[in-house]
């Protein structure tokens, strides 16, 4: 007799349920389409499962950038490409393109774009932040003065180290220092430092 279509073999059934607990959830839709292929075009049993752990492998990468740059809270997703070079009408191109090959990152360094309002350091800053996320990395962007309020609290409520760490577990932090100096002084002082760590930052002093 004759299997209907909507029926399914035992064993692809039991090979569903192993790609499933695995979490290979590329395998898992597209095996039978390349085991297709496969046939068509005469591959080896290795070839097909390169094929396919080859797709799986990438399809973890693309979720996992995804995840970094959810993470991250970017206000806005911008990147190198959309910037205006012409403006500001004086800045070291070279410099801010070698900046993305990340290896300040591996240096544990900073970067501090400094300039006036309206000049593109936040728009440098994200961008910078956003090429990190492509390469599978932690970011988080905040401001100055988030961070001043959010340990500031946690200060008061003696959960100041579980504040801390929410800034100290991404791999690059990207911080909007647009704030008055005194204020930053001020609740400085109140908890005990006197910098931040600042792996990726603008400013815009007063």
């Amino acid at each position: 007799m004759r299997k209907r279509p909507d029926q399914t073999h035992p064993d692809v059934d039991a090979l569903r349920s192993y790609l499933n607990a695995l979490n290979l959830p590329f395998t898992l839709e597209n095996h039978q389409a390349f085991a297709q292929t496969a046939a068509d075009k005469h591959w080896s049993h290795l070839d097909y499962l390169t094929e396919l752990l080859s797709g799986e492998a990438a399809a973890r990468d693309d979720r996992r950038v995804q995840r970094c740059i959810k993470l991250a809270r970017f206000p806005v997703l911008k990147t190198l490409d959309h910037f205006d070079w012409n403006w500001p009408t004086k800045i070291n191109r070279l410099l801010i393109q070698n900046l993305f090959h990340l290896d300040f990152v591996n240096q544990r360094a900073n970067v501090v774009f400094i300039s006036g309002t309206g000049l593109g350091k936040s728009h440098l800053m994200t961008a910078l932040g956003h090429a990190v996320c492509l390469r599978g990395q932690s970011v988080l962007f905040t401001g100055a003065i988030e961070i001043i309020n959010t340990l500031s609290a946690a200060h008061s409520s003696g959960s100041i180290k579980r504040a801390l760490h929410t800034y100290i577990k991404p791999e690059v932090l990207c911080i909007d220092l647009c704030v008055v100096r005194s204020y930053v002084e001020w609740y400085g002082n109140g908890l005990g430092y006197e910098g931040m760590r600042t792996d990726c930052s603008s400013d815009c002093s007063t």
